[in-house]
């Protein structure tokens, strides 16, 4: 598809991969599997299909040194940087109204910088699937994961009515999104089927979608506009900063797929991981006969099921069972692995105690 454009959100901070996940180069811009970044996987997988011109990246401007760095391929002025972040409906929003002056009935692809995916053949035909319902339907277009398990930590689509027809690749009306549930009421979304995840991954025509930013977020598209109407001049960057610092923090989600009608889902049967913890990634790693995976240089004596992530050095662990290490330059983690998503606590608390040397 020639009028296709990809966003690629970069700007998290990846409290929860800390201490390799740093304030300069967070959790995207880390090689945690294999010799490439998570960033530079995406781009690439969007690549085979998308032209590189038309790769859009919205980041951080704190991570500017690290984005220009991996992204050698990418033109320097796709490159979108944020002043401050305000989640994902102002930043989806402000690569929209860069996308609007190229192609404004273009079909954009919006996809986090951090996830894993494997079966890339699928996952494309995935999407051009989903951009054929977003051109053809004037539909915003989400990508849902078939659940596996009851899971606690994702939001939730439910489907309506099945649009499939002659297509491969199963399509339905979407009913509505439903917050992240606790564990019973995940296992009943599952035992009644039509749910799926929420991938965090969207298709829309840009046109499409700024109509409804207007409708729905009429503050945020005024604003969007006023931004827009600066782009090339010598005080974008102070329009910007002032501007967009002041607009509300809020998703993609509650902003918009929730009140809109005309939202879609395309069946996501790739593999898929959002890489939320370092327990993610011992999950989807390969393990050793003890159960034991890491990345750097380790040695397990009697324990099992654990993870060890160095950066130089050797790791030693013994006698310990179901734990997680890490060690990067001046900070080194040890925690159990059923309490990988209170790593951000220490983030917090090393803010709060103006640690900044170890962030």
């Amino acid at each position: 598809m020639k009028d296709l454009y990809t966003l690629i959100m970069a700007g998290g901070s990846g409290t929860r991969f800390w201490p390799r996940s740093k304030t300069a180069k967070p959790k995207q811009y880390l090689n945690i599997f294999g010799d490439k970044s998570l960033l530079q996987d995406t781009i690439e997988r969007f690549a085979t299909f998308t032209k590189k011109e038309n790769i859009y990246i919205v980041s951080s401007a704190t991570q500017a040194k690290v984005l220009e760095e991996q992204t050698p391929m990418l033109p320097k002025e796709n490159l979108i940087y944020e002043p401050i972040g305000r989640n994902t409906l102002p930043c989806i929003g402000l690569a929209a109204m860069y996308a609007e002056r190229e192609n404004p009935d273009g079909v954009m692809v919006v996809s986090p910088s951090d996830h894993l995916i494997t079966n890339n053949t699928l996952f494309e035909d995935t999407v051009l699937a989903a951009a054929k319902i977003a051109s053809e339907r004037d539909g915003i277009v989400t990508l849902g994961i078939t659940p596996t398990y009851p899971a606690t930590g994702y939001g939730y689509v439910q489907t309506a009515e099945d649009i499939t027809g002659n297509e491969k690749i199963k399509q339905f009306k979407v009913k509505r999104f439903v917050e992240k549930p606790d564990e019973a009421t995940a296992a009943g979304y599952l035992k009644q089927g039509g749910f799926y995840w929420n991938s965090g991954l969207f298709v829309f025509k840009v046109s499409v979608f700024l109509k409804a930013v207007e409708k729905f977020a009429p503050e945020l598209y005024a604003d969007l506009r006023k931004i827009q109407a600066d782009l090339g001049n010598p005080s974008y960057p102070e329009t910007l900063d002032t501007i967009y610092r002041a607009v509300e923090s809020i998703s993609v989600d509650y902003g918009i797929m929730e009140h809109a009608k005309n939202i879609y889902l395309v069946e996501g049967n790739f593999d898929w991981n959002d890489l939320g913890s370092w327990e993610s990634v011992y999950q989807t790693d390969k393990k050793d006969e003890n159960g034991n995976a890491g990345m750097g240089e380790a040695i397990f004596l009697d324990s099992k099921n654990s993870y060890v992530s160095t950066d130089e050095g050797l790791v030693a662990v013994v006698g310990l069972d179901d734990v997680i290490v890490v060690r990067d330059g001046n900070t080194t983690l040890v925690c159990k692995r059923d309490k990988a998503e209170d790593i951000k606590k220490i983030v917090e608390q090393l803010k709060a105690n103006n640690k900044s040397e170890y962030l």
